[in-house]
């Protein structure tokens, strides 16, 4: 008899609980936000038209006459600029982003984040990776463990590769490494590193992304801006290989201000 009654009661307080949730009022759920999405397509221009690898057709401002072989580099710490002054970072999932001109995957960024829906006024990012960041052996997969900094040199990752030739003085074919990375300066027994990494700021970046849309962004390397503006930068002044020459690779950040622009938005 005891048990029957035990169960009776259970049953009594679980039906009661039952009502009293069914007459509850249902509470007002909030609409989750409008979002977006954003597709990043990186292209490689020399003077106004797509690059052409392995040909020695270009001079630079300097008048060297060049190729280039190869283009790999990092970007992070992509910003969405709002027209209300506030600003939108992507960093869900994957905020360093890889792009190599001979790797045809990379040149698609399909950003993870959901953009809230509204308007933009501009794009910025990091070109390379802020050097808190930069730490040796975060990447372990090639590619992009094959962008590594010589620890001596700081440790972390290139933040930009662009190898090719160039004519020298004897109109001689020599190659040149033009790396960005961290940049060493040995003065007596001091030495003292560096951070060459930048934000580029896209001129004419404003869009638009409405609820459910996805929107396509082409962001175009200008290889010619490296070399040109504001610094005249001559291969026969700093020769084939960089790493260690801080006063080359500080102008060629410097240069690096008005490489990006965009090429289109769909």
């Amino acid at each position: 008899m005891k048990l029957f009654h035990a169960k009776f009661l259970v049953f009594v307080l679980i039906s009661t609980s039952l009502i009293i949730s069914c007459c509850k009022d249902p509470v007002d759920e909030p609409d989750p936000p409008d979002t977006g999405k954003i597709v990043l397509k990186f292209a490689h221009f020399v003077d106004g038209l797509p690059l052409q690898k392995d040909t020695q057709k270009y001079t630079n401002a300097a008048g060297n006459p060049y190729e280039i072989n190869e283009v790999k580099y990092f970007i992070s710490e992509l910003t969405l600029h709002n027209t209300d002054g506030t600003s939108f970072v992507i960093n869900d999932m994957k905020e360093i982003n890889y792009i190599d001109i001979d790797i045809a995957s990379t040149l698609t960024w399909n950003v993870y984040d959901a953009i809230p829906a509204g308007s933009y006024s501009s794009i910025s990012f990091r070109f390379g990776i802020e050097s808190s960041k930069n730490q040796s052996f975060m990447f372990v997969n090639a590619p992009e463990v094959n962008m590594m900094w010589p620890d001596f040199l700081g440790g972390g990752y290139h933040y930009m590769m662009i190898n090719g030739k160039w004519k020298n003085t004897a109109m001689q074919l020599s190659p040149f490494n033009c790396h960005l990375g961290i940049g060493r300066v040995i003065s007596g027994s001091d030495t003292t590193y560096t951070d060459n990494s930048f934000i580029a700021n896209l001129p004419s970046s404003a869009f638009t992304v409405s609820k459910d849309q996805t929107k396509e962004i082409q962001l175009v390397m200008n290889i010619e801006s490296w070399f040109s503006s504001p610094n005249i930068y001559n291969h026969n002044t700093y020769g084939g290989d960089i790493m260690e020459n801080q006063a080359a690779m500080h102008l060629i950040a410097q240069n690096g201000s008005d490489v990006f622009t965009v090429g289109y938005i769909h």
